[in-house]
């Protein structure tokens, strides 16, 4: 990769989100709302675990932010400049078949992670998304909670990995988790140092989501160096809920 693009890419992503003058939409004007829209591969026989689909949709949205042509002039890079300038949205839907196929051409990054597939593309005014991505359905994105042992708040601070966490207590779909979980990955690589970021993008952005009950979830955003999600309330939940956060781990 073009070092110099990946850290103009950083530099954009990191200033913008640092900008305390963001905003400037009307959200009853589709012209104005800026949206990142997210495909999920959800195929109707052998559906993939829910864990391994907000993982991927996680690497997906930041390795959007983090491409190189998000380093260099161009429509890349300008859609995401005007998506930064605006509150931060993000849009999942449903994929499977040919349709999943279809958006593959389209402008943006698809990242795999054990049996799922997420693909986030270039932000749009939500007037203007393609037709091959608004074919695709928005509900119907429930999947059930893997299981498992949940982690304690001491393993998720001390994790060799960067991770994100889902606020479980809020019983969102796994459309909406996703688009959590990639909030939180960029938020991540928009608050961590430069050599930090090129470090994770080199890797290929390695991390991991847990879905936390609130209590672990709190104890551990209490942490000072934990990333927060502040909803805007726009679908699911109540304005300023906090529905995920991050932390860097030890891994780079």
């Amino acid at each position: 990769m073009p070092e110099q693009e990946l850290i103009d890419a950083y530099r954009t992503l990191h200033s913008a989100m640092q900008d305390p003058a963001r905003g400037g939409e009307d959200p009853a004007d589709p012209a104005t709302v800026q949206a990142m829209q997210i495909a999920l591969h959800l195929p109707k026989q052998d559906p993939p675990k829910r864990g391994d689909v907000l993982t991927a949709a996680a690497q997906a949205v930041v390795a959007v932010c983090m491409d190189p042509r998000a380093g260099r002039e161009g429509a890349w890079r300008d859609s995401l400049v005007g998506w930064y300038g605006r509150r931060i949205r993000k849009i999942a839907r449903r994929a499977r078949g040919a349709s999943w196929d279809h958006v593959q051409g389209l402008p943006g990054c698809t990242a795999t992670h054990g049996t799922a597939r997420a693909r986030a593309f270039i932000p749009s005014a939500v007037g203007d998304v393609p037709h091959e991505i608004t074919k695709l359905q928005i509900k119907g994105t429930d999947l059930p909670h893997d299981g498992g042992e949940v982690p304690t708040a001491e393993q998720i601070l001390t994790a060799p990995v960067p991770t994100v966490m889902i606020n479980d207590s809020l019983n969102m779909s796994v459309g909406k988790a996703a688009a959590q979980a990639g909030h939180a990955s960029m938020l991540l690589a928009a608050a961590m140092e430069e050599d930090w970021v090129l470090s994770w993008v080199q890797a290929g952005f390695p991390l991991v989501v847990h879905e936390l009950p609130e209590g672990i979830f709190n104890e551990v955003i209490a942490d000072r160096g934990t990333i927060v999600v502040q909803d805007a309330g726009f679908t699911e939940v109540s304005p300023g809920s906090v529905t995920a956060a991050a932390i860097r781990g030890a891994l780079v």
